[in-house]
């Protein structure tokens, strides 16, 4: 068996589900085939590589800051170390009072119509990945809306992994050291994220059977890694992926993470019917939750970060 299986989400198997199940208990991840999305995501990967490659003055006017985290960044940190990309972060473009918070790129045509469009497409195959991993729990009905996230609450990334630092070397006084590996090891803190990534590779997943394993590059599929709140929910019988990113040495990797999140007044807790031996987490709000682990990407605030392990119920 494939240590990160594909399934396809036109024709899910019986079989499939089954692997499914087996690598969200060890790692948490899987690819999606038969999407449908190719021509779309070959349109963002343009887009992408485009924005990246602009004027510096073109990104940085639209630096994100403590206040409001959409835009342009060079210098986040995980694990308190600073990693070896830059992004572009946006929300819901079709709601119009979230997407005030957006910051899109001037002279760039055709960009945010893109992104728009790639939001709304990644909402829906994200509600209809959500039905397949409910599929592979066994979950009935009302487990089902609580195991849910909100297109509202979830947001796009960009990101460029450049060959070296990518800040300018003018700028790096008093920044944090960049970390051993271009994105350090970690889990995301949602339900799924959906994504693109490039045929550089890279990107690596912890097995608890294996170790570090690769989640190669596989045309027309899109990888699937579980979030925090899924391990939450789930009651530990799924596990969020922890993975990483290798350091770049030949070319930059790119790639599009689309973090699907519960809606913004979500309670996490573990549901019902996968609780029958207790539960093993309290109750927390994701939007404290969220926010925690946002400020301690913005900066180095000298502890470790906020993790879905703090709610553990302690014996």
């Amino acid at each position: 068996m494939e240590l990160v299986p594909t399934v396809d989400i036109s024709h899910p198997s019986a079989t499939s589900l089954a692997a499914l199940d087996a690598a969200c208990r060890d790692h948490g991840f899987f690819l999606l085939a038969g999407h449908g999305l190719d021509d779309l995501i070959e349109r963002a990967w343009d887009e992408t590589r485009r924005f990246f490659a602009a004027d510096r003055s073109i990104k940085t006017a639209i630096v994100r800051d403590q206040e409001n985290p959409m835009g342009y960044f060079d210098r986040e940190l995980t694990k308190r170390k600073r990693d070896h990309k830059e992004v572009f972060d946006f929300v819901d473009p079709s709601h119009v009072a979230i997407d005030q918070r957006n910051r899109w790129p001037h002279s760039l045509p055709d960009f945010r119509e893109t992104m728009t469009e790639l939001f709304d497409e990644l909402s829906v195959l994200t509600d209809r990945t959500m039905a397949l991993i409910h599929d592979a729990l066994g979950l009935g009905d009302e487990s089902r809306r609580q195991v849910a996230c909100s297109r509202h609450g979830s947001s796009i990334r960009l990101n460029h992994y450049p060959v070296g630092d990518p800040v300018p070397e003018g700028e790096r006084g008093g920044l944090a050291d960049l970390g051993e590996t271009a994105l350090g090891y970690h889990t995301d803190p949602g339900v799924v994220t959906l994504l693109l990534q490039d045929d550089t590779g890279g990107l690596q997943a912890e097995s608890l059977d294996h170790g570090w394993i690769d989640v190669p590059p596989t045309p027309g599929t899109i990888v699937v890694n579980l979030g925090d709140c899924i391990q939450a929910w789930t009651n530990d019988r799924y596990r969020a992926a922890v993975h990483r990113v290798v350091p770049m040495t030949k070319r930059s990797r790119y790639s599009i993470p689309y973090f699907s999140n519960p809606a913004r007044e979500a309670v996490v807790s573990p549901v019902s019917e996968l609780s029958a031996d207790g539960v093993r987490y309290r109750p927390f709000a994701w939007r404290e939750f969220m926010a925690a682990r946002a400020y301690d990407n913005f900066t180095d605030l000298g502890v470790d970060d906020t993790q879905v392990t703090d709610f553990r119920v302690t014996a």
